[in-house]
């Protein structure tokens, strides 16, 4: 497969990896449109270099010219949608914004996809896909016995964020049901690995301990999250992209159920012995519990029989190959995770967090 595809949110943590990923192996070139707002960092992409095969485009998916322009003059065979807003905190205090970039964005992406896609010949039709990545968070919460998310469970978001992911999620279904647009969706569980902006639990610890920073956990620490690698996730895309039936959706998951307090004190456990603290003491001495996040989801579980079974895709890191492949690259890319973790990102932390002491997972 070696084809001209389009990526939105190409600079991100997920889909920098993807773009990485499909670079490397040769599968074709990569159109790479980003905003480039706080968590979008071209520093994610700096070992492509000058690479003919990869174009970044700086710009919004919500400006329709734009989309225009791109479309007609790479007739790309594939959008891959990764562009989001993504952080729950985030959404709290600001919702707005994901409204603008997950539901709005994703109309005026869907809108110039259906133009482009509707002026193809038969045949580029028909090969043609819009594959639209989304979360887990779209089902809700569940409770420790409730059996995991299925393609099929009911939809019951409970944070701004979810809510416009899911949203943005319906719009893709119904793009396809209407206009007959080749759609995919994909439902993911938390990733993590290289690349993975300070803002989400996993490189969050790993940035506050060898900083001498409080590692601030929600409530109890108790809240349960299915962990998938970022590669593995990458792969997944890339085999739906290949071989999945239009019109379906696909949830990704790890199989890696782990309450947070315990990835933290995992995480604890391997800075400990790849990088000791000075006095000798362990990291886990820096957990601080804090006050729970407001409508905390409690668990999230992803049930990727469907994938497996029909697609043959199963997760190649288990979550202690993954977890220690992920503290290794942030030991040695410790310039990028300075790089990143000053500007916008401080000045947002400060500007929402100040009254609360730290910025939290």
């Amino acid at each position: 497969m070696n084809k001209t595809i389009l990526v939105t949110g190409g600079a991100g943590f997920i889909g920098s990896n993807f773009v990485l990923a499909w670079v490397k192996q040769g599968l074709g070139n990569v159109i790479n449109l980003d905003k480039l707002t706080y968590a979008g960092n071209l520093d994610n992409l700096v070992s492509l270099g000058r690479d003919a095969r990869h174009v970044f485009v700086h710009g919004d998916i919500g400006d329709r010219h734009l989309l225009d322009k791109l479309l007609a003059e790479h007739q790309p065979c594939a959008v891959v949608n990764f562009a989001a807003e993504s952080h729950v905190d985030r959404s709290i205090h600001g919702p707005e914004d994901f409204i603008q970039t997950n539901v709005v964005g994703t109309f005026h992406l869907l809108e110039a996809v259906r133009g482009y896609w509707g002026g193809l010949d038969t045949e580029h039709k028909k090969n043609f896909r819009f594959l639209h990545v989304s979360t887990d968070e779209v089902y809700g919460s569940l409770a420790k016995d409730d059996p995991a998310f299925t393609e099929t469970t009911q939809y019951a978001p409970n944070s701004p964020y979810s809510a416009s992911k899911a949203a943005s999620d319906h719009l893709v279904r119904a793009y396809h049901h209407t206009y007959g647009l080749p759609t995919l969706t994909t439902n993911c569980s938390n990733n993590y690995g290289p690349h993975h902006f300070p803002e989400k639990l996993i490189p969050l610890v790993i940035h506050h301990a060898l900083n001498g920073k409080p590692l601030p956990i929600y409530g109890n620490g108790q809240q349960i999250r299915d962990w998938l690698y970022v590669e593995d996730h990458c792969a997944a895309i890339r085999r739906v992209l290949e071989a999945g039936k239009v019109g379906e959706v696909y949830n990704i998951g790890g199989w890696n159920e782990k309450p947070n307090i315990e990835v933290v004190r995992t995480l604890c456990r391997m800075l400990d012995k790849k990088k000791p603290r000075a006095d000798g003491h362990s990291y886990a001495e820096q957990i601080t519990f804090v006050e729970d996040r407001l409508g905390h989801d409690q668990r999230y579980a992803i049930d990727a029989t469907k994938i497996s079974r029909e697609l043959g895709w199963k997760p190649v890191e288990t979550f202690e190959t993954g977890i220690e492949k992920t503290v290794d690259w942030f030991l040695h890319n410790q310039d990028w995770v300075n790089n990143v973790t000053s500007g916008e990102y401080r000045n947002w932390v400060q500007t929402h967090y100040a009254e609360r002491g730290e910025e939290m997972a």
